[in-house]
């Protein structure tokens, strides 16, 4: 199944989240000084994390945007101490050109973006600096983006929008082997689409590496109440691979990584 390989990993690979964000709906404030964030990243590769994918602003429902310099303020001084200082390839989760483009001057080697490479100027900074790219599904923009749900034909129109921004992404430039997709779990999708996604997430391409987050989100929490989220959300992890997806983003890599490895 897993022929693919993206920024240097081999699937199935794991993406762990750092979040230097004060308001994130999981761990919102709690790797906020660089020490604290350091240490963390240091534990996701102690687990065996294989991308590491840092934020600086949340999206979470009532989020507030920040503007390009807060965003950077909040990113640099982490990676100015992180980069250096390990060997995993580290991501960039925004959707802001001037962020992407400070990140990759600062050694960050993917552009992880839930707009799709929309912003004015994102393509040309992903393409100048040869980085790789995540292009994720996001309905609507980043002001509307939990306003509406996709219809009966999320599937069918997932794919289309990711198929037209890889041809972008191609057309400026971005080689096929620098690109993967993220059919955009919790974005604009109705709990039982997002688990539709789960189950049949090689669905979204046959060429690219297939990359899906569904750690933590709401709508597992919903689903199971009484369940304990991390577990849930690496057994999710598990399904999507099993259907497809070559990387997940996960809150907790340990216990990700040991059930994957446990079985393959």
């Amino acid at each position: 199944m897993f022929h693919k390989t993206f920024a240097g990993v081999h699937p199935p690979a794991v993406m762990g989240i750092l979040n230097v964000t004060p308001d994130s709906f999981s761990d919102g404030g709690r790797w906020t000084d660089v020490r604290s964030a350091v240490h963390h990243a240091f534990d996701m590769i102690d687990a065996g994390v294989d991308i590491i994918d840092i934020g600086g602003e949340s999206t979470r429902p009532g989020c507030t945007p920040v503007s390009a310099e807060e965003e950077i303020s909040r990113l640099e001084p982490v990676l100015r101490e992180l980069i250096p200082s390990i060997d995993v390839p580290v991501s960039v989760d925004t959707m802001k050109a001037p962020v992407a483009g400070r990140c990759l001057e600062l050694g960050c080697t993917i552009v992880n973006d839930m707009y799709g490479l929309r912003d004015d100027g994102m393509l040309n900074v992903c393409s100048d600096a040869g980085a790789h790219v995540v292009i994720a599904h996001m309905l609507g923009t980043p002001d509307s983006i939990h306003d509406d749900v996709m219809g009966d034909s999320f599937k069918r129109d997932i794919r289309a929008f990711l198929e037209s921004r890889v041809s972008a992404a191609l057309d400026a430039g971005i080689g096929r082997d620098r690109i993967s997709v993220d059919p955009g779990i919790g974005f604009g999708k109705t709990p039982e689409q997002n688990m539709g996604i789960i189950r049949d997430s090689g669905c979204f391409s046959e060429r690219y590496p297939i990359l899906t987050g569904s750690s933590r989100k709401g709508f597992l929490r919903r689903a199971f109440p009484e369940r304990d989220i991390d577990d849930v959300s690496a057994e999710m992890a598990l399904e999507s691979i099993r259907s497809g997806a070559s990387i997940v983003r996960v809150h907790d890599v340990a216990r990700t990584v040991a059930l994957i490895r446990g079985s393959f």
